[in-house]
C-alpha cells in the first residue's frame, strides 16, 4: 500500500494487536524448540518473553435485535437466494459462518432434524451433531428440491467457481448488501457474528454443557467470557422464579 493509499486516521485496535502479538508469541516459541539442519536452535530465546500484551477493556461484541434480524432476513432473498438461507442457519444453529457456509448435503439428515458439524470445517476442530428447528428443516428441503442434489454436494455453493462453496467474502459483501437494503444502521462488528452472540445470549435458559455443544463450543467458558450478554428480561425473569430455601443439608 502506497502513501496514496494510506489511511492516518485508522487505529489498530487493542484486540488486533492482541491476536497479532499472541501469534508472534506463538510462532518465537517455537522457533526455541526447532532445530536447524545442522542441529542448532533456530532462536535460543523469545525476545518478547515478558512483554506485556494489551487488552480492551470493553470490546464490543454487537449484536441484531429481533426486529433487525426480520427485517434482514426479509430482503436477503432479493440480494442473492442463497443468503437467506445462511442467514437463517446461522440464526438458528448459532454456529460460525464459515462452518455454515461448508455444510455439504451429507452432513444434513432431514428426516431425523440433525446436522452434523465437520471437524475439517470448524475453527476448533469440533466435530459435533445437533438438532435443526423445524423452520430450517422446511427451508432446507425446499432448497433441496430447487437446488436438485443430493450427497457430498455442496448446499451453498459458490455462484462462480464451479465444486467449491460460497466464500465468505462472497457472503460479506451480500451482507452488506442486505443491511444497506433493510435500512439498518451500519454498526461496527455486526456481521454474521452477530447472529451468533444473539443466539447465545437468546438461549442461556438452556443448560450450559448443553447449549456449549449446540453452538459449536468446546469450552463454555468461552460461552459465557465471550458470547452471552446480560439483559434486564432474564434478570427480572430469573428473580420472579426464586424459591424460598426450606432446609439446608447438615454436615
Amino acid at each position: 500500500i502506497g502513501p496514496k493509499d494510506a489511511k492516518p486516521d485508522h487505529q489498530v485496535g487493542a484486540r488486533t494487536v492482541e491476536r497479532d502479538l499472541r501469534l508472534l508469541h506463538a510462532v518465537l516459541n517455537f522457533a526455541t524448540l526447532a532445530r536447524d539442519g545442522r542441529g542448532r536452535f533456530l532462536l535460543d530465546r523469545n525476545p518478547l518473553k515478558g512483554l506485556p500484551i494489551p487488552k480492551e477493556e470493553s470490546p464490543k461484541r454487537p449484536m441484531l435485535t429481533s426486529e433487525e434480524y426480520v427485517k434482514l432476513l426479509d430482503v436477503a432473498p432479493s440480494v442473492h437466494p442463497l443468503l437467506a438461507l445462511v442467514v437463517l442457519l446461522c440464526h438458528e444453529t448459532g454456529h460460525r459462518l464459515s462452518a455454515v457456509r461448508q455444510l455439504r448435503w451429507s452432513d444434513v439428515d432431514l428426516d431425523r432434524k440433525l446436522v452434523t458439524w465437520r471437524a475439517t470445517t470448524d475453527k476448533i476442530g469440533f466435530e459435533h451433531t445437533t438438532p435443526l428447528t423445524e423452520e430450517v428443516v422446511r427451508t432446507l428441503t425446499a432448497h433441496q428440491k430447487v437446488q436438485a442434489t443430493i450427497g457430498d454436494t455442496w448446499i451453498f455453493p459458490a455462484p462462480k467457481q464451479t465444486g467449491e462453496p460460497c466464500s465468505r467474502y462472497v457472503l460479506q459483501r451480500w451482507w452488506a448488501r442486505a443491511v444497506k437494503a433493510a435500512g439498518l444502521p451500519l454498526v461496527n462488528g455486526r456481521g454474521f457474528h452477530s447472529l451468533r452472540r444473539k443466539w447465545a445470549s437468546e438461549m442461556k435458559h438452556t443448560p450450559l454443557r448443553d447449549l456449549a455443544h449446540m453452538g459449536g463450543w468446546k469450552d463454555p467458558a468461552t460461552l459465557l467470557a465471550v458470547y452471552q450478554q446480560p439483559d434486564l428480561e432474564t434478570q427480572v425473569a430469573a428473580l420472579a422464579g426464586r424459591k424460598p430455601l426450606k432446609s439446608v443439608a447438615q454436615g
